[in-house]
């Protein structure tokens, strides 16, 4: 070959150039180039065992036991489990009996885990959610949103009064803050709370029907409270004598008689009536006529006003008191990703269980197979169960961060939180909306029975994507901080955690791909942690650059309002990336902190189909660089088809593992054993 090197013909310079491509296909990609071809070790391909008990004691955390509880206790109450068929009116009370039991009759009170162990509340919303979604929605409510917004945006007095009460169910509860005309604008709310220094009191007024609050969780029928999101108004504070918008504020207004539970003065309620799903909480509509609330009622953490009517607040700005007050919120978000899961954990369960029962067709005269033998079944489903491992690791991430949060309050972890939270939300909640339609398609007529559950959950789940946050919108917020981490970057500033890897490597990022990796294809390369990560860095690093130089450019002529929407789409696209980055990097770290060989291995194998499943479905964007050589990009889609092969043989395993109790699956179908059995009985055989 050197006799070749030194003296090319123009056929020998045709065979070197065949023999180079060819070793790019046979050099192990961590051995630096030697010049010489050296052939991968075959490795012999064997069939994983995994141990469901050890899986699943590494997927439950340290909250199980409480999780237990939960089920045992309603599997033990057949009153209190939600039937199929249920009208609305039932399912609302059904729903308040549910809580009331659980608090006043199992003696689990998740208000004071929220408070003292925000990780064991989220555990607790989770399985109350595979109980009934509604009752999950309605204890985040009572808990979460009207506890919530007492207990951080308000005082020590507010604490005093009204912990016991909220945490005994004494004092049922809503969170007013959506209108009419405003949900995701929260700054744009046109609820008043106009100080009245005479009375000492706040005169709480809907001054129009675009500021109607609209669907208020516990309104319609259960609450006797509202914490209310009002601009505050001072009377001649403003200059030159005039009124004073010191902007949004919470407030804690009664709105129904303790005792005799009818509506109180100025307060007027009309029910928001049957909706897509949730129909056990009960939505309601208010308005306010002119109520007036003691002064004390204002939740005043961020800001306060005195006895003659002088505002104070720790915070210079109206938009500085408006963060810190949404910010306080985040918990919310944070229980709507991690519950997402939990939902799309007994939808893709029931699928798999049933795809492994259901046969169809197979080669002539030999028995049917398995609908999950079926490379298009593998395709739709393994990857989604690969997904929603992903998702698993990241949410717990995401609460432990929140705990953290909460204890020490530095503001790089709220920082990360927000974002964080704000990102996974949307992004977990989006794709389990749109997996739960898929296990249903996947699971044939069978599927389209309200009994196997998928539209029950499809409907409940829907509004996952809305509330909280639009997806979009929290997207945009999740773009908005990379921009921003951007710019400090380049101006010598800190990045939080889950920012790290673009001060680290943001240059190598941004340069030309290097033209020899791009070509590598063999199987220990793609399914090297390094490279999936890289790539999913890469993209991320490559789209932010791009969005950041087309704003600059669209700035200038149509101004900072005008150019974010011109390249919306793109930032949308940015958020998404950023968020499978910190999904990708959360589910190798779990992966490696396995303690377990066998069920580490496992691992691996779902974490390497996440990966490489992920970079399949956007394999343009890789192209369009030359990140991917297009021999790499067919090795890729082979290997995620294999992959899917290899998990499918794994799949019943790794779904039983979630350990979820018959009590939460339900669907006939998607039970462990007897599903035929149970789905004849239940129509009546």
């Amino acid at each position: 070959m050197d006799d070749i090197r030194q003296n090319p013909s123009s056929g020998d310079e045709v065979a070197l150039r065949r023999i180079q491509r060819l070793s790019l296909h046979l050099y192990t990609p961590s051995e630096p180039h030697s010049g010489g071809l050296s052939l991968l070790p075959c490795r012999a391909k064997r069939n994983l065992s995994p141990s469901v008990e050890s899986l699943s004691e590494y997927m439950r955390g340290p909250h199980r036991e409480i999780q237990a509880r939960i089920f045992e206790f309603f599997q033990s109450r057949p009153d209190l489990q939600t039937p199929v068929e249920i009208s609305m009116a039932e399912h609302r009370q059904l729903c308040m009996r549910q809580m009331t039991a659980l608090v006043r009759e199992a003696g689990i009170r998740p208000f004071r885990y929220l408070v003292e162990n925000p990780s064991a509340y989220f555990a607790i919303a989770e399985a109350v959610g595979g109980v009934d979604i509604s009752l999950g929605i309605k204890m985040g409510v009572q808990f979460s949103l009207w506890g919530g917004s007492v207990i951080n945006l308000g005082t020590k007095k507010h604490k005093e009064k009204y912990f016991d009460g909220i945490d005994n169910l004494d004092y049922p509860g809503c969170f007013a803050m959506t209108e009419l005309h405003h949900g995701s604008n929260v700054q744009a709310l046109q609820t008043t709370a106009i100080f009245d220094p005479i009375t000492d009191e706040f005169v709480i007024n809907t001054p129009n029907d675009g500021a109607i609050k609209w669907w208020i969780g516990n309104a319609a029928v259960h609450g006797k409270f509202a914490s209310v999101f009002a601009r505050l108004v001072l009377p001649l504070q403003g200059k030159g004598g005039k009124s004073a918008d010191m902007g949004i504020h919470a407030f804690i207004v009664p709105i129904r008689d303790l005792e005799t539970h009818s509506l109180l003065p100025g307060v007027e309620i009309h029910d928001c009536g049957h909706k897509v799903g949730l129909n056990g909480v009960d939505n309601g509509a208010l308005r306010f006529s002119h109520v007036r609330v003691s002064r004390d009622n204002l939740l005043n953490r961020f800001g306060d006003v005195s006895r003659d009517g002088k505002y104070t607040s720790s915070l210079p700005t109206v938009n500085k008191r408006f963060a810190a007050t949404l910010g306080e919120l985040v918990g919310g978000r944070v229980g709507l990703a991690y519950s997402s899961v939990g939902v799309l954990k007994i939808a893709v369960t029931i699928a798999v269980r049933y795809s492994l029962l259901r046969q169809q067709f197979g080669p002539p005269r030999k028995p049917e197979v398995s609908v999950l033998d079926y490379q298009s079944q593998q395709h739709r489903l393994m990857p989604m169960l690969a997904s929603t491992y992903a998702f698993h690791f990241a949410t717990q991430y995401l609460v432990d961060k929140y705990s953290e949060m909460k204890k020490t309050n530095d503001d790089q972890v709220i920082g990360d939180v927000h974002a964080l939270s704000a990102g996974l939300k949307s992004y977990v909640t989006s794709y389990t909306a749109r997996s739960i339609s898929t296990c249903r398609e996947s699971c044939g007529g069978h599927g389209y029975a309200a009994v196997n559950r998928f539209g029950i959950l499809r409907n409940d789940h829907d509004i996952f994507q809305t509330f909280e946050g639009d997806n979009t919108v929290l997207l945009q917020q999740v773009a908005g901080d990379l921009l921003k981490r951007y710019q400090e970057k380049f101006k010598g500033g800190t990045l939080t955690m889950t920012w790290n890897y673009l001060r680290e490597s943001m240059s190598s990022y941004l340069s030309q791909p290097n033209p020899v990796t791009a070509r590598w294809e063999g199987e220990d390369h793609l399914r090297d942690p390094k490279f999936q990560l890289d790539a999913f860095r890469h993209r991320t690093s490559r789209l932010l650059q791009s969005v950041a130089a087309r704003l600059q450019k669209h700035s200038k002529t149509l101004g900072s309002f005008g150019a974010w929407n011109r390249c919306l789409n793109h930032l949308l696209t940015l958020a998404e990336s950023h968020i499978e980055s910190v999904v990708l990097a959360k589910f190798i770290e779990a992966v490696q902190n396995c303690p377990d060989a066998n069920t580490r291995e496992v691992l691996k194998l779902v974490c390497d189909l996440y990966a490489l499943d992920r970079i399949w479905k956007d394999i343009g964007t890789y192209r369009n660089v030359d990140y991917v050589a297009p021999n790499k990009a067919k090795a890729i889609h082979k290997l995620t088809d294999y992959l899917s092969f290899q998990v499918r043989g794994v799949a019943r395993e790794l779904v039983d593992a979630f350990d979820l109790p018959d009590l939460v699956i339900r669907a006939p179908i998607g039970m462990a054993s007897e599903a035929y059995e149970q789905y004849t009985q239940h129509v009546g055989f």
